[in-house]
């Protein structure tokens, strides 16, 4: 069968491409590597989801290799030595049914960081193709379709809006809040108010949040969090023009003599080859998969990978900078009943320092420490005084009592730009595989020392206001290695196709009829989690093909 579209990956740059363009009429395939899991199927069982990750392929099967630079070179290593895990979700709606929906948008300086502050040293910061106007509307769609709550706060920074409120009235907060507020308004920091993509009132088939103290980490079992599986694909299968194969591991795309794609290549979960054909292709694996699948689909046409006569696939890879700073409280700042309340969100940041005169700043979003008690009780195991000395018995069971019921940990995380740079960027080499005999992607983690710097400037703001609210045991961990699961980059989106892969519609420059509308388009990421600008990008993206389709895909 010819589909009109085929679409490899399902979370937030595919959704908005899935659901307008199958409500239009057009015949949709959508490639998932994953299973599709129902609202029942999400427990809040931390061994599952966090410890074994069971959404994710074993990192000895499918593993990635960083680069590191250590000792004045640069060291390679297999992931699966270290843990460290760059798959974020295979599922239908991917790494979207995990996230903790922190939405905020992107400023309207963020869109122009290279003209408002110049190129930082050793950077290749650069302006976007667009602006912040021409995001805004579909920031809005967003906001209404995918369900955010919330306050709209007034404060120095806030960016221009359509709409003066958010849809959903904000979910309910934790007592410590009363707090956070006394104490930023004593420093004289504007407080801003979290919106999240999760929806505090019932909405068509979606409940309300049902403040289970299981979210970020989790997937969603009251259909409140704002996933593409839930906001996006489920109404779009009553289209009846959208088909999902799960279990399809993409591992080419091939091309013809007129450099367009014919066909995605898949294997199916009994490991045998099958094949898809579309008029259009939209790639939304997450970054660094989609650079991977570009970066190995290489044939007469593209001998260096689909899209990349030019070599830009796979530069400029992004995360965000930053770490965290922790406080803990007790019952001497907080009464403990109000302290020990589960399940509401703090829901609560700091702005002011999102732009400096000198330098592009950030943010500090205020959150507690996950619920996760495994995770908890495995830092209380080693004697405070004696970091060599493992607690066991009476003295270890005092310290978690007093830990679970007395105390409660807040945490600041730092989110700053992450500066593209020459040695950050994705790569494939052929002694690496995966357990299908396809390299794995390669991932050369290089930071700027400026973008460590803005950190550390966030982090003593952070500890300033733990300070003037009593916290104890106040730590900071800042830290210049990415987050695993912010990526971005890698595709960049531009005007000129010598320094970018795609154009300002996510079109790539060398093939005519394949767009990429997960994270990689960003030559930036803001000092705010991904997701929101992923989504409304790929609704901009979809009213683009929408408006253009009998064009895209003429032969």
């Amino acid at each position: 069968m010819m589909y009109d579209i085929c679409v490899i990956g399902s979370g937030a740059g595919a959704g908005p491409i899935i659901y307008e363009l199958s409500k239009q009429g057009h015949k949709v395939c959508v490639l998932e590597k994953g299973d599709f899991y129902k609202r029942e199927d999400f427990s809040k069982d931390e061994l599952a989801v966090t410890r074994r990750s069971v959404y994710n392929p074993k990192l000895e099967d499918e593993y990635h290799t960083v680069e590191e630079y250590i000792n004045e070179e640069w060291t390679k290593f297999p992931t699966y030595d270290t843990g460290w895990n760059f798959n974020n979700g295979n599922l239908v709606g991917g790494s979207s049914n995990f996230m903790s929906g922190f939405f905020y948008r992107l400023k309207p300086d963020d869109f122009k960081l290279a003209s408002k502050y110049g190129k930082i040293k050793d950077s290749n910061i650069v302006d976007w193709p667009i602006t912040y106007e021409d995001m805004e509307k579909y920031y809005d769609k967003v906001e209404k379709i995918i369900g955010v709550s919330g306050e709209v706060s007034d404060y120095k920074y806030q960016e221009p809006r359509s709409s003066k409120t958010f849809p959903f009235k904000a979910l309910d907060e934790h007592p410590i809040t009363k707090l956070i507020d006394k104490a930023s308004k004593e420093l004289n920091f504007s407080i801003v108010k979290t919106p999240r993509a999760i929806i505090s009132e019932a909405y068509k088939q979606r409940s309300a949040c049902y403040y289970s103290n299981y979210c970020g980490s989790y997937g969603c079992s009251s259909g409140a969090k704002g996933s593409s599986r839930e906001a996006l694909i489920l109404p779009a299968l009553k289209t009846n023009n959208l088909t999902i194969i799960t279990n399809a591991n993409v591992i080419k795309l091939n091309t013809n003599k007129d450099k367009k794609i014919t066909s995605a290549l898949y294997l199916s979960k009994q490991g045998s080859k099958k094949e898809v054909k579309a008029k259009l292709f939209i790639l939304a694996a997450q970054a660094i998969e989609s650079s991977r699948l570009l970066l190995n689909s290489k044939d007469a046409n593209f001998p260096n990978g689909v899209a990349n006569n030019s070599l830009n696939v796979g530069k400029n890879l992004l995360s965000s900078s930053g770490g965290i700073v922790t406080g803990t409280f007790d019952e001497s700042v907080i009464p403990l009943k109000e302290l020990m309340t589960p399940g509401l969100f703090v829901n609560r940041a700091i702005k002011d320092f999102y732009f400096t005169k000198e330098f592009k700043g950030g943010m500090v979003e205020m959150v507690f420490e996950h619920a996760n008690p495994i995770r908890r009780a495995n830092f209380f195991k080693w004697d405070e005084n004696d970091s060599s000395k493992l607690l066991i018995g009476k003295e270890l069971q005092d310290k978690l009592f007093s830990s679970f019921t007395k105390t409660k940990t807040l945490n600041m995380e730092i989110f700053a730009d992450w500066s593209s740079n020459d040695n950050s960027f994705v790569s494939v080499d052929e002694n690496y595989k995966d357990k299908y005999g396809i390299p794995v992607a390669n991932i050369r983690i290089g930071t700027l020392k400026h973008d460590l710097e803005v950190s550390n400037f966030l982090a003593k703001k952070a500890v300033k206001l733990l300070k003037q609210m009593g916290a104890k045991n106040i730590q900071s961990n800042i830290d210049a290695l990415p987050s695993s699961n912010l990526q971005a980059g890698g595709c960049r989106f531009g005007d000129n196709p010598k320094t970018s892969v795609l154009n300002k519609y996510c079109q790539a420059h060398e093939v005519k009829n394949l767009f990429v509308t997960d994270g990689s388009f960003m030559p930036s990421g803001g000092s705010v989690p991904f997701t929101f600008t992923i989504y409304a990008n790929s609704f901009r993206v979809a009213s683009y093909i929408k408006n253009n389709f009998n064009k895209l895909v003429d032969k």
